[in-house]
């Protein structure tokens, strides 16, 4: 798994519990060392040891850890880099759900080596849509949910969002938007602030 991945994950633990508790993770997953490199890559199966980790550690239900790290990636201002990267998807939260099926692309341009999970977008009304999530780590669908949570807000959309589980590496996300426009969303221009 990526670095980047990773780093989110410390950054999450360590920004809503305390480094002593990222201490403590880091330990019970025998990492080698306490802080994640963000471009290098590491064992695929060593992201789901510290998740489950720190769901131990925290006494954290495992969805919940993973959908306020989903919330946690967009909402931030030290995460800025993650929301523009979605922000890039449209003027609008419908745009933006449209982007969804690209942006492993996307991510690619940024950082060559990232492989994000696969996702599918279905429209089956006018404002029901369903988000299919293709992953090798199990419960990605439950970040995009806390993800998709903090992006709408940040649109200034209201919707609904319900994880449909999983089946083998596919897990779904139904998504209702109920309007597009509830509140004004935050401010986003296409160049980058200095």
């Amino acid at each position: 798994m990526h670095g980047l991945i990773n780093k989110a994950i410390e950054a999450f633990v360590i920004g809503t519990y305390g480094a002593e508790s990222w201490a403590l993770v880091a330990k019970g997953a025998e990492l080698e060392d306490l802080h994640f490199e963000s471009m290098l890559v590491y064992p695929k199966e060593l992201t789901p040891k510290v998740i489950d980790c720190a769901c131990s550690v925290l006494h954290a239900d495992r969805a919940d850890f993973l959908q306020n790290l989903g919330t946690y990636l967009v909402s931030q201002p030290h995460q800025q880099a993650v929301r523009r990267l979605l922000r890039f998807g449209g003027v609008d939260f419908v745009d933006f759900l449209y982007s969804l099926d690209d942006l492993n692309d996307r991510a690619r341009l940024a950082v060559s080596d990232l492989r994000l999970p696969s996702l599918e977008l279905r429209e089956h009304t006018v404002n029901q849509f369903s988000l299919t999530v293709r992953s090798e780590m199990d419960g990605f669908g439950h970040v995009l949910v806390g993800l998709l949570t903090a992006m709408a807000d940040d649109y200034g959309a209201l919707v609904m969002l319900e994880y449909g589980g999983c089946q083998g590496d596919i897990e779904t996300v139904a998504i209702a938007l109920l309007e597009t426009a509830f509140s004004e969303g935050n401010r986003f221009e296409l160049g980058a602030m200095a």
